[in-house]
């Protein structure tokens, strides 16, 4: 299902990250519309329904508009240095099991085909916080993280000692360096590392931060670009 909305992506870049997202909507019928309307100037790579259909709507090699305004790492064009995966979920339910097999199948085989690491696979969330919170919280990061298909919650670093240090720096290190409030990029770092976990920093934050390793540097990959998501904003290449 090939969507208009996708371009070239800048300087030259390749796939460095994966985002997850997901859908917002309640069915992969009305996302998938969503997704290949020109109207709406949204896309992703690929969409992964409930029931495990796969569809493609972007070529691998080109840019597709999922990201939005963010950053992760030095890289501030994410779209350019991207794939997209949707996922069909309403943000409020668990992901359907058909829906988590096929996912790990396709990351698996786009990890292989451009050489992506498990820390390069990151949620909307990482890139966007506070302005988006997917996958989610219903999102389960530990399943992909023990078939090495993403960095995930990690009990035993939450016993390490404080590094100390400001936690600015330390979530900007690890990937966090979208302009957004210090208790947004928080508050993304523990929805993947330290789920349910609210309130104040603790040590066992600084900890796990500093036993993540450091974002992506710059690769060329640094023009923000304005992408809407699939939940309807306004998008442009």
């Amino acid at each position: 299902m090939p969507s208009p909305n996708a371009g070239v992506r800048r300087g030259g870049a390749g796939p460095r990250l994966v985002v997850l997202h997901y859908t917002a909507m309640e069915t992969a019928a009305a996302a998938l519309e969503r997704l290949c309307d020109p109207t709406f100037e949204v896309s992703a790579h690929y969409l992964v329904g409930r029931d495990g259909r796969l569809w493609q709507l972007v070529c691998e090699r080109a840019r597709a508009w999922h990201a939005g305004a963010g950053a992760w790492g030095a890289v501030r064009d994410v779209n350019s240095a991207s794939i997209g995966i949707e996922i069909d979920n309403s943000g409020r339910a668990p992901f359907a099991e058909p829906a988590m097999a096929r996912l790990e199948g396709l990351l698996g085989g786009v990890m292989a085909r451009w050489g992506i690491d498990p820390e390069g696979v990151i949620g909307h969330a990482d890139c966007a916080p506070g302005r988006k919170a997917d996958p989610g919280p219903r999102f389960d990061w530990r399943r992909l993280a023990v078939r090495g298909l993403a960095l995930g919650p990690d009990p035993v670093g939450e016993r390490g000692s404080d590094p100390g240090g400001d936690l600015g720096a330390w979530l900007a290190r690890a990937g966090w360096t979208a302009e957004a409030p210090l208790e947004a990029r928080l508050a993304a770092f523990r929805a993947r590392f330290r789920p349910g976990v609210e309130g104040p920093a603790e040590v066992a934050d600084r900890a796990l931060l500093a036993a993540l390793p450091e974002g992506p540097g710059n690769d060329g990959v640094i023009d923000a670009g304005i992408d809407g998501a699939i939940d309807g904003e306004t998008a442009r290449s």
